[in-house]
């Protein structure tokens, strides 16, 4: 298996520089030089074969040789709403999504998160996701690199779900949210009695739960509450369990 390096910004020639981060990994970790066979992707779709052209110190050029096979893309596109978690919990979430799969990650600031939207802003954590997602997708063979999002406050993003995209219907209709919940909460529906849908936003909560007020507000939202069964999970976990529970249920795998 060749290895494979993340190259945002490929010219219509086929030529491209690695970013600084991909370029290092390539000449001071793999030792790799000019002449060297790679497989490139762009992190929307598209990998290539492609050779290395030159080094000049941490700038390094590849030319592109033809296209190449990338892992398949799940059959249901996942928006995957979480909440902040403390430490690095949050690397452990954005590395498994990514390899389930995942399009887009949003972070958010629940009633419950030990952290504010202000301070995850000051410590770039969301830059640091975003590279641990790039090295997830150069993991599992995806072409694809979900797009991490800023963090937004919960009531902020439930906010925005019942605003219109130009002509089309509301957020929530076109990508349908489900939050997954425990049973104690209230009556919730298992995923295998959900209408399919092309695409879907699952939300899933902090260390210590949902508060009333949340729960009270994804019900006004409209939102579906899913159960993943009586056992606690940890906040870590659950996306993980959520999205192969979904891909099964909807035959997205």
């Amino acid at each position: 298996m060749r290895p494979r390096f993340f190259l945002p910004d490929i010219a219509d020639t086929g030529v491209g520089s690695l970013p600084e981060d991909e370029a290092a990994h390539l000449t001071r970790v793999l030792r790799l030089g000019v002449g060297d066979d790679i497989d490139v992707f762009d992190g929307v779709g598209r990998m290539f074969h492609a050779r290395v052209e030159s080094v000049a110190g941490v700038r390094v050029t590849v030319r592109t040789l033809g296209p190449a096979s990338a892992a398949p893309e799940a059959a249901v596109r996942v928006t995957l709403v979480m909440a902040v978690l403390k430490g690095d919990k949050m690397d452990d979430v954005v590395r498994d999504a990514t390899m389930m799969g995942v399009v887009v990650l949003q972070p958010v600031v629940t009633a419950r998160s030990e952290v504010r939207v202000a301070s995850l802003g000051r410590s770039h954590r969301v830059e640091r996701l975003r590279r641990i997602a790039v090295s997830s997708a150069k993991q599992c063979g995806r072409a694809t690199v979900p797009d991490v999002r800023p963090p937004l406050e919960l009531r902020t993003w439930i906010a925005g779900q019942a605003g219109r995209g130009g002509d089309g219907p509301p957020r929530h209709e076109r990508d349908p949210a489900i939050v997954f919940q425990e049973p104690s909460l209230g009556a919730t529906t298992a995923l295998r009695d959900l209408p399919r849908a092309a695409a879907v936003q699952l939300v899933v909560g902090p260390e210590g739960g949902w508060s009333e007020d949340e729960h009270a507000a994804f019900q006004s939202a409209g939102f579906r509450a899913v159960s993943l069964g009586g056992r606690t999970l940890r906040a870590d976990v659950a996306p993980l369990v959520a999205m192969a529970a979904l891909f099964e249920a909807w035959q997205g795998w």
